[in-house]
C-alpha cells in the first residue's frame, strides 16, 4: 500500500511527523507538506504564482516533501505531477485543534484529505480538539488504530470515501469509544480585531470562532465533550437537492 500524508501546519509541525511515525509498517509513505503555516486556507489552489517542491534537510524528515502553496496545492502536486504512483490512501494532519462543524469549511487539513477524495483516493482528516500538541503520541497512535480498523471492515479498491476525525488530548485517547457522527454547527464568529500599523493605518484580525451552537447528541460537538473520538463522513456535493423542485416551479423552469 503506498500512502500520502499532508497537512495544513507545515512541514515542520510535530502532527504530522507523529503520523508519519504512527503509519510505519503500512506501506509506502509519501509526505508533502506546505513551507508554513497554511490553517484556515480551505481548498484554495495557487494558480497565480509558481510552486516550488524541495527536499528539506533533517532528522526525521527523510521521504518529506515540501511545497510553497496550500494543503490542496501539496495534495494536487502529489498526484498530478511528481508522484509516479498513485497512493492507495490520503492521510492529512495531526491537525493542532480541532476540526468540527462549521470549521470543516475552511480548514486546511480536511481540503488535504478532500483534494485526494477529489481525485478517487480514499482519505482521512485527522485532528486534535485542543490545541498544544498535548498527549500527541497518543493522538497518534489513536489514528494509527482508526486507519487500522476502517481499512479490516472497509477495504481499498471501491468507491473512495472521506472521514474527518476528532480526537480528544487524552492521555488514553486510543482506548476511548468511537462515535460516528455528523457536523454540528457553530454560532457567528466574533468580530474582527481593528489595529494600527506603524503608519497609522487600520489592519484586521479575524476573530475567534464562535461557540457551539448545535451540538446535540449525534454531533462531533457533543461526542468529543463526552469523551469519545468523532468519526464524521463527509461528502462533497453541495447541491440542496430538496430545494430543487421548489426553485424549478417558483423560476418556472424545467428541472433536470
Amino acid at each position: 500500500m503506498r500512502i500520502l500524508i499532508a497537512n495544513d501546519d507545515g512541514y515542520f509541525a510535530p502532527g504530522i511527523a507523529a503520523l508519519v511515525r504512527a503509519c510505519e509498517g503500512l506501506g509506502e509513505i509519501d509526505v508533502f507538506a506546505p513551507e508554513r503555516n497554511a490553517s484556515g486556507t480551505s481548498n484554495s489552489l495557487t494558480l497565480s504564482l509558481p510552486l516550488t517542491v524541495f527536499e528539506p534537510r533533517g532528522a526525521g524528515l527523510q521521504g518529506f516533501r515540501v511545497v510553497s502553496g496550500t494543503p490542496s496545492d501539496c495534495v494536487h502536486i502529489a498526484l498530478t505531477g511528481v508522484l509516479t504512483q498513485r497512493p492507495d490512501l490520503v492521510l492529512a494532519g495531526i491537525n493542532n485543534g480541532a476540526n468540527m462543524g462549521d470549521d470543516t469549511h475552511y480548514s486546511g487539513t480536511v481540503a488535504a484529505a478532500m483534494e485526494g477524495y477529489l481525485f478517487g483516493v480514499p482519505a482521512i482528516a485527522f485532528s486534535q480538539v485542543d490545541k498544544g500538541w498535548v498527549h500527541l503520541d497518543a493522538a497518534a497512535a489513536t489514528a494509527r488504530s482508526i486507519v487500522d480498523q476502517v481499512l479490516a471492515g472497509h477495504p481499498l479498491g471501491g468507491e473512495p470515501w472521506l472521514l474527518n476525525v476528532n480526537i480528544p488530548n487524552r492521555a488514553d485517547a486510543a482506548a476511548l469509544p468511537r462515535v460516528v457522527t455528523r457536523l454540528g454547527r457553530r454560532h457567528a464568529s466574533a468580530p474582527v480585531k481593528r489595529q494600527f500599523n506603524p503608519r497609522g493605518e487600520p489592519i484586521y484580525w479575524i476573530g475567534p470562532a464562535g461557540d457551539a451552537r448545535e451540538a446535540g447528541e449525534g454531533t462531533d460537538f457533543h461526542a468529543v465533550a463526552t469523551g469519545c473520538v468523532s468519526i464524521t463522513p463527509l461528502q462533497v456535493d453541495l447541491t440542496d437537492h430538496a430545494a430543487r423542485p421548489l426553485w424549478a416551479a417558483q423560476l418556472g423552469l424545467p428541472q433536470v
